[in-house]
């Protein structure tokens, strides 16, 4: 499927996201639902001090990740990130499955989201059907991203800044209940770690289940790198956005761990909430409401209502332009590689749309149905972990096994190869370990829903190898200035002297 990507034929995306913009996609893809309703059930599983290990081992295997993909980045900014990286310094399979993979996850993903916004209006307004709102986010998310790139980004940058607002004014509440400023207990200190069985409660099976949790926490901060492609001045604003960023991440995540541990015990009940059905359990809810705020619930339901509808715009724009990518590589129909005057792959919005429209509809169709869809996405994101650690173990490799330095590239990652080695094997950790009881208990719906992402990977992967014969590329084969079909293609703005 391979064609003449000329951008007189098929126009280019535009440099439109500005710094600010690239920082925020991070930050915000990172901070949704998982640290807002289920952070609280990582306590409960391992401890407070078995939580914190926990999230810090993931913090720093997203850090290693995320420096990964901006020495790739920075080097050659590609709109279809790692999966375009997975073609050019893996195999033209592996560039195949990991973007069909992403594309699908985005596709899935959006539609959960939609749902979820009718269930959080509910809160307010029990007696008008969800669907309907959750037809007119829909409509919204689609118009967000019809327009322009600088429209979904000035849109996720606000819709972020709400969510670290409310972490920034959730730390400091918490370290005023905890030193007994408010909340009129008197001062908390640290006496829940060490209540009955803290700080660590199950010892490392705990931890490794927190692991699980925490890795899902994380997902969405790949997303840098499809906006990478995107950003004006790339070279310096990517390394910028990932260095402040993951601090960002891992203090906001880790403060609000601590901080929910310290005032709320492991044994507490309502840390195994998990759903926006619970926002009134919410750990976030509960201190709030401890400090004296009495409209806790609806000020937190409504930060969850940003958050979600934030994933949804991220994952509409993340899923776009992976199928775009897709296109312009020569594994996907050759119009879903055409972008509009604005800079916008309007087929690719297009089809994804529809799709997440049909995906939306299952629910009333057949709950099951639904189930399995939404289970094909359950480990996406983190396949994607392993394909951005896979590519920048062989990009480095075959940089230097053509005799280039190490001080030609504008940003390098930490820690080589350790860094990609170690992301590697714990993302696989976090595949293999996703279900286990399910497998002990040979609960084969269980397995199916929790794994389903795995075996359409393989398939995505075995198809194109079969079909097409491809094998990994030589080290001295890769070709660090073209895609592996010898097509070149640049974001409007970009000239071929920076590649």
């Amino acid at each position: 499927m391979a064609e003449n990507n000329s951008k007189g034929e098929q126009g280019s995306v535009k440099r439109g996201l500005k710094s600010r913009h690239l920082s925020m996609i991070a930050l915000g893809g990172s901070i949704g639902t998982g640290l807002f309703i289920a952070s609280g059930s990582a306590i409960t599983t391992a401890g407070p001090g078995g939580a914190l290990v926990g999230y810090i081992i993931i913090g720093i295997m997203v850090y290693f990740l995320m420096t990964s993909l901006a020495e790739m980045a920075t080097y050659l900014p590609l709109t279809g990130s790692f999966a375009a990286y997975a073609d050019k310094y893996l195999s033209p399979a592996m560039g195949f499955a990991f973007g069909w993979n992403y594309w699908l996850n985005g596709a899935l993903t959006v539609p959960v989201e939609i749902t979820t916004v009718g269930l959080i209006m509910n809160f307010w307004l029990p007696h008008v059907p969800a669907w309907v709102f959750s037809g007119v986010a829909f409509i919204l998310i689609f118009l967000i991203n019809y327009l322009t790139v600088r429209s979904y980004g000035e849109t996720e940058f606000w819709l972020a800044l709400v969510k670290v607002v409310t972490v920034v004014i959730f730390l400091i509440v918490g370290v005023l209940v905890i030193l007994g400023i408010m909340g009129g207990q008197g001062p908390i200190g640290l006496s829940n770690f060490t209540y009955k069985q803290a700080p660590f409660v199950h010892g490392v099976p705990g931890v490794i289940s927190v692991l699980l949790v925490a890795g899902f926490s994380f997902q969405g901060t790949e997303m840098i790198g499809i906006a990478a492609g995107e950003t004006e001045n790339p070279e310096k604003s990517v390394p910028e956005a990932i260095k402040s960023t993951f601090w960002r991440i891992l203090l906001f995540y880790i403060f609000t761990i601590f901080i929910i541990a310290c005032v709320l015990p492991y044994t507490n009940k309502n840390l195994l909430s998990s759903s926006v059905s619970d926002i009134v359990t919410s750990p976030f809810t509960l201190i709030f409401k401890r400090a004296g705020l009495a409209a806790a619930a609806s000020v937190m339901n409504a930060v969850i209502l940003v958050a979600v509808l934030s994933s949804a715009n991220s994952w509409m724009y993340a899923s776009t332009r992976m199928l775009f990518s897709q296109a312009r590589e020569g594994y996907a129909w050759r119009w879903l590689g055409y972008v509009n005057k604005r800079g916008v792959p309007i087929y690719g919005l297009l089809v994804t749309t529809v799709i997440g429209i049909l995906v939306w509809l299952t629910q009333f169709i057949g709950p099951d149905a639904y189930n399995y869809l939404i289970g094909a996405s359950g480990l996406c994101g983190v396949i994607a972990w392993v394909g951005i650690a896979a590519a920048h173990y062989r990009f480095r490799k075959a940089f230097l096994a053509q005799g280039h330095d190490v001080s030609e590239l504008k940003y390098h990652a930490g820690l080589y190869p350790f860094g990609p080695i170690f992301s590697f094997i714990l993302c696989i950790v976090i595949i293999v370990f996703q279900n286990m009881d399910a497998f002990i208990q040979l609960d084969w719906k269980n397995i199916a829903i929790t794994y389903l992402s795995v075996p359409i990977f393989l398939i995505y992967y075995l198809y194109y190898k079969f079909k097409y014969g491809s094998k990994m590329i030589p080290l001295d084969q890769v070709d660090f200035s073209h895609n592996s079909r010898g097509e070149q293609y640049h974001p409007e703005g970009e000239d071929d002297s920076q590649n």
